[in-house]
This record gives structure tokens, sequence and C-alpha cells, in this order.
């Protein structure tokens, strides 16, 4: 009997006298979104993806799996190693998204399943050798594959959890304790800056965060995961943060000393926050001071502060300083004097409307028809509801002597309505 051939020197399968991988070939282009299709059906993992994620990315990387199979076909051969490592890079990012290990895997399968379909009906009774050729050749593709899609979101799991990340949070809690950071900045092996900018974020959602149907959750990881990549890019060191899908505290390495932070300093950050913004697909609110290493905590607690004066205030998403708050900012510290302010405002407590149009009418720089556009009212309604205040409190946005003290009013009710949340 004769030795059998390695696989490499076997010619590839052919049914009705046509190579398989050539039938494959000519189906690629209709077959991924097919594919594709079948993922959102059959797996709910990738049905909660974002749709724009399934139509790019995921069928892509549906498409080259494809090829890389038609290769296999044809040569026999198993993927190479560029190959293996694109999967595992891909399985790697499926990981950081929490889509389970189960469902990365199970889509080859679903994958290898639309494929056989798609060549099997073409097989007449002579193939039966080349139907088993194509078997032998898709069990050992997957075989490969499979291990390359396990050790990638095994590698991307366990580096969550490194050494390098451990050191990294730890620097950033030293930070935020106060005191020397620097033995905590050795064992991170990162140079401390001669200053860090000190940003507090809130974030809103993102689009597929809102839509039904989507894994939300997943949509907030890619946030995170576009807003810490391009925080990263942007930053001469490294970036500390720790931040949720709503926000939280960003220090970015800065070589400027704090005490030279100047409107040149405000205007690249402002470039920086909105280029955050885009890049992650999310409105960011941003306040920030710079400080230096010893004084992070400190800087850290005022940010957070000022953060909450500007949301209370209504202002805009855009970066934020101390001096943009000055007045809302000392009128949200206690005293009888803000009680006071507060009281001014008590007749609209039970008219949460009125308080909001004027709340959005002062933000709106006293324009009727931006602050109509903001709470997605008429221009009318406004001045109704402007009207109706002034008769309520004695004070009229439109009147100039009394413009200051309903901004002092306003700052003041949202300071005392967080620290007393039962009240309005």
């Amino acid at each position: 009997m004769t030795a059998s051939k390695p696989a490499e020197d076997t010619p590839g399968p052919r049914f009705g006298g046509v190579p398989v991988d050539k039938r494959l070939l000519a189906a690629a282009p209709v077959l991924a979104p097919a594919v594709t299709a079948r993922l959102v059906e059959q797996l709910p993992a990738y049905g909660a993806l974002p749709s724009e994620q399934l139509r790019g990315e995921i069928t892509k990387e549906v498409d080259r799996g494809i090829r890389a199979f038609i290769q296999v076909l044809r040569s026999g051969e198993l993927p190479a190693e560029a190959e293996l490592a694109r999967i595992s890079e891909s399985s790697a990012r499926r990981a950081d998204e929490g889509v389970p290990l189960e469902a990365v895997v199970g889509a080859y399968h679903v994958g290898a399943e639309e494929c056989t379909a798609q060549v099997l009906a073409a097989a007449e009774p002579g193939d039966l050798a080349d139907v088993l050729l194509v078997q032998r050749r898709l069990l050992g593709y997957l075989r490969q594959v499979s291990c390359a899609v396990a050790a990638g979101y095994v590698q991307e799991r366990q580096a969550a959890l490194g050494d390098e990340q451990v050191a990294r949070q730890s620097l950033l809690s030293r930070l935020l304790e106060g005191g020397n950071p620097q033995a905590a900045a050795d064992r991170a092996g990162i140079r401390l800056p001669p200053s860090y900018l000190v940003l507090a974020v809130a974030m809103g959602p993102h689009p597929d965060e809102l839509l039904p149907g989507v894994n939300h959750a997943v949509a907030a990881r890619r946030k995170l995961r576009r807003l810490r990549n391009e925080l990263q890019r942007q930053s001469a060191g490294v970036a500390l943060s720790v931040l949720s899908g709503d926000g939280g505290l960003v220090l970015i390495p800065y070589e400027t000393p704090a005490a030279d932070f100047a409107a040149a300093d405000r205007d690249r950050l402002t470039r920086l926050v909105e280029q955050l913004s885009l890049m992650c697909g999310a409105e960011l609110l941003v306040a920030a001071a710079a400080a230096v290493p010893h004084g992070v905590a400190d800087a850290a607690l005022l940010v957070s502060e000022v953060r909450k004066v500007v949301e209370a205030a209504g202002r805009r998403p855009g970066l934020y300083l101390l001096d943009d708050v000055l007045l809302e900012y000392q009128l949200s510290r206690p005293s009888p004097a803000r009680d006071r302010l507060a009281a001014l405002l008590a007749p609209l407590a039970e008219r949460t409307e009125l308080l909001g149009t004027l709340r959005a009418f002062l933000a709106c720089g006293l324009d009727r028809r931006r602050a109509a556009a903001r709470l997605q009212v008429h221009p009318n309604t406004v001045d109704y509801r402007l009207r109706k205040a002034a008769e309520l409190t004695g004070l009229d946005a439109a009147r100039g002597t009394d413009l200051l003290t309903l901004h002092a009013a306003l700052a003041a009710h949202e300071s005392v309505r967080q620290d007393r949340p039962d009240t309005s």
C-alpha cells in the first residue's frame, strides 16, 4: 500500500470537477454578510453589539476568516503565525468589550458551518473522498483558530490585572492620597512630571448606549476604550485614570509647571477635550486644574467641586476652570448668605419647569431661542415661564438689576439642593 502524502502535497478538493476553494472564493462577497447575520441571530452577545461595529469590524473579521479558510482548502497548510496573531488580537478586543469567550469561539464555528453549507451543495456522489478532505482541513483549521482565540482572550484578561496596571493604579492612589508619590512612581517605572493636569470628567452617553436592543455595557466599554486610547496618544507620558461609563478622574502628565499654567495652556487643554469628545463619541464636561505631583490630592477635590458647580449651573459641555465659575463656586460654600439667596427661589420649589427654564435662559446668555432649543419647547413657552417665574419671585431675568441676583440665587439653590437632596 502506498504511503499517504503530506497534507501540503495533497491536491485541493474538488466538487463536480471544480476546486472547492474557487467555489468558496466566488461566494465570499455575499458570504461574509450572511455569516454576520447568523452571528446576530444565534449568538446573543453579537446581537447586542452596536450596528456600526457589526457592519464594520465584525464583518471584516468574518471576511478575513473565510479567506483564510479558502487558503487552507487550496494548499492544505494551516494558517501562518501572522494570521493566528491577528485572530488573537481580534479575540483580545472582544475580551475587552466583555463578549463571552464561548461566543467568540462559537462565531468561528458558525462561519465554518456557513462555508461548508455553501460548497457541500455542489458535491456529487463521486466526490466522497473530497468531502472527507474538506472536513479534515476544516477541523484542522478550527483547532488552530480556537487555540488562537483562547490565547488572545486569556492574555487580555490577564493583562487587565497585570503587574504594570497594578503599579499604575498604586501610583494613582498615592497621588490622590497626598504626600510624596516618588516611591510609587519608581515601582511603576514612571517619571513624575513637573505637573499634572487634573481633570474631573462628566461623560455623556454614546448614541449606541441609547438604542434599544444594543448591549449598553459593551457600548460604554467601547466608548471608554476610545477615550483611554486617545488620552495615551495625546499624552507625552503615562496618563492615569479612574473612569466609568459616566466619567471619573484623569491625571495627564504635563511639562509646564503648575504655577506657569496660562492662556496658551488652556487653549491646548480645550482642544484636547474637544478631541477626546470626538474620539469617544460622547459629550464631555471637564473641570480642570494644574497641580504639582504632591498637590494632586487637593486639586482632585477642587475640580470635583467645580464640576458639580458647573453641572448645577446648567453649563454646556466643554472645559471649565475655577476662574470660570468663581461666583457660583463661592456661593456653593455653606453660609447664612447662601441660604438666604437660595430662599429667593423657594416660590419655584413646586414648579420645576419654571426653575429649569430660568436656569436654561441664563446658561444660554439670555437667548430665548437657544433656551427653547435646549428645552425643546417653543420660544413663546420660554417667555411665558419667565414671566411666571418673575411674578412668583419678584426677580425678572430681563431686568439688569436682578440678573446678578438670579445667577447667585440659582447657584445657592443648587448647592443647598445637593446638601439636602430631599429639597427641590
